[in-house]
């Protein structure tokens, strides 16, 4: 079969963009993924004891955007869940992120509610606040919390998420960790938010039923696609490809790492089954400050499957190797002034190449979350792929 459009890299961002293609477009799309499954790092499947669990740590799905909700929900059904987080913070288990309800469990009344009312005056209830607003703030009560908060809540996790101190990383991190004003504990506070009734897989497989569709697991770009940079030119097997080849990768190892690699850090995950109806009374529990794992994530409260036993999921955050398979899993890219100039280059590369797009986390060395990911590679394929005389 001739081929329109190859994409590499069988995660959300390459089967959203082959889906429109192939069902709007009528185009022919080959996917082809090293990975012995679809769906990246959201794929989920039932273990040996009949629990659906998420190979890759807990993936909720949330958004504010109709139009990307409307687009998934024509392959699922959902569950719909509201995600609650808590920390083992002194002993106690408390909200995260830090909200009123923390504050409260943590401290007295009277200086809880001291400096309850100094952040409703200051910013608002209801309103977010960073810890590092906090920190610099003119009140000796408000900048207390956000040095506790720092302390008890930001500081060690980071250095184990991280493997960094905070001062070492892109402030856009520290930014993003906030106190909420107000009692509401849900972790995401989107207008959509669940998970696919029966999985992610089941939903990318919805996706990807289409006779235009072809999957190639167990294939590394490098086997069928040969790059030639002085000339422009892609390979597919052994013969020139004109169409559009569209990579979802590590932006790295499409020039076989030329300028070094993009540094990420990566997680392993150790899965425990349990004989018990639940472990914990939420889906996450985080561990700021002891033990070598962050978090601890318990699937049942996510996805309301009915079982007697329980399957939980220990996250150890490492520095990703890709010659390590405990470790060869990129997460999150580390963003730093040398890793945006080493980022610059290859993408100045791979301007020279007129038919290559790239979409994703990886491609772009860019965190983004599922529905912005979404969002994207349907803007991708309005934008540079629709034909509006397609048949739908």
């Amino acid at each position: 079969m001739n081929f329109d459009t190859i994409v590499i890299g069988a995660g959300f961002a390459g089967i959203v963009l082959a889906e429109r293609l192939a069902r709007v477009n009528g185009a022919h799309i080959l996917i082809v993924d090293q990975r012995n499954h679809i769906g990246g790092n959201c794929f989920d499947f039932f273990d040996n004891h009949g629990i659906l669990i998420q190979k890759y740590g807990p993936h909720i799905f949330h958004t504010d955007n109709l139009n990307v909700w409307t687009y998934l929900s024509q392959f699922t059904k959902w569950v719909h869940y509201q995600h609650k987080v808590q920390g083992k913070i002194d002993g106690q288990e408390v909200p995260i992120p830090f909200n009123l309800n923390t504050l409260y469990a943590l401290m007295s009344h009277t200086v809880a509610s001291r400096i309850e009312e100094k952040l409703i005056h200051e910013f608002g209830f209801g309103k977010s606040v960073s810890i590092e607003k906090l920190r610099k703030s003119d009140d000796e009560d408000l900048q207390f919390l956000g040095e506790f908060v720092y302390e008890k809540i930001f500081l060690n996790y980071t250095i184990k998420q991280w493997g960094m101190k905070p001062e070492e990383i892109s402030p856009e991190v520290s930014a993003r960790v906030p106190v909420v004003i107000s009692r509401d504990d849900r972790y995401f506070h989107d207008r959509f938010q669940g998970l696919p009734k029966y999985g992610f897989t089941r939903m990318f497989e919805k996706m990807l039923d289409h006779p235009n569709i072809k999957i190639l697991l167990n294939t590394s770009m490098q086997e069928i696609i040969d790059i030639h940079i002085d000339t422009g030119e892609i390979f597919f097997m052994g013969h020139r490809f004109d169409g559009k080849l569209v990579f979802t990768g590590m932006l790295d190892s499409l020039f076989d790492f030329k300028y070094g690699e993009l540094p990420y850090r990566a997680l392993k995950f150790e899965f425990e089954n349990i004989q018990k109806n639940y472990f914990q009374e939420v889906a996450v529990m985080n561990y700021p400050n002891n033990y070598d794992f962050t978090r601890i994530t318990e699937f049942k409260h996510m996805t309301g499957q009915q079982h007697r036993h329980t399957t939980v999921l220990y996250e150890y955050p490492c520095q990703y190797d890709k010659n390590d398979p405990e470790k060869n899993i990129p997460c999150y890219p580390i963003l730093n002034p040398e890793n945006k100039r080493r980022l610059r280059q290859y993408m100045d590369l791979t301007s020279r190449i007129d038919n290559i797009i790239l979409l994703g986390r990886l491609a772009e060395y860019k965190y983004y979350d599922m529905d912005d990911i979404v969002a994207r590679s349907l803007e991708i394929f309005e934008n540079i792929f629709y034909t509006p005389s397609s048949n739908i």
